[in-house]
């Protein structure tokens, strides 16, 4: 089993190189204790990104869009929204090699959020978020 760590890694290294290949100069921010993984110029605005890892299950790709501490022994809080603290999240689907940017505004703040790969087995459409809308690259994994 992989580490949640690695895994972690692997998406951002993966969003990086979408971002620059769409022509974004690429930051970091110094240290692990900052709500943006990186920070985008796409030469007139700098963006606040959060890297997440999404997971495709019956016909959409997933993603946490809070941070939880329910792992720590006494949090204060059980999880934590971005909201306010980034503009963007970025999203790696490896199932798929699809790199997402999605606004936060767009999504709820307080859980996950679905991008819709596949039509809905009831054909659906109302408040549904079509992953083909937020996509930016796809990645040939090896």
């Amino acid at each position: 089993m992989r580490h949640p760590k690695d895994i972690g890694d692997q998406s951002t290294l993966a969003i990086m190189l979408a971002l620059h290949a769409q022509g974004y100069a690429v930051y970091t921010p110094f240290g692990e204790n900052t709500r943006a993984d990186l920070i985008i110029d796409n030469g007139a605005r700098l963006t606040r990104i959060q890297c997440k890892t999404g997971r495709l299950r019956n016909g959409s790709v997933i993603f946490r869009t809070a941070s939880s501490y329910a792992h720590h022994r006494n949090p204060r809080v059980r999880q934590s929204s971005y909201h306010g603290q980034i503009d963007e999240f970025a999203v790696f689907c490896p199932e798929l090699g699809a790199i997402y940017l999605v606004p936060i505004e767009d999504v709820d703040t307080q859980h996950c959020a679905l991008l819709r790969v596949e039509p809905s087995r009831n054909r659906q459409t109302k408040r549904t978020r079509l992953a083909a809308a937020y996509e930016i690259a796809r990645l040939e994994l090896v």
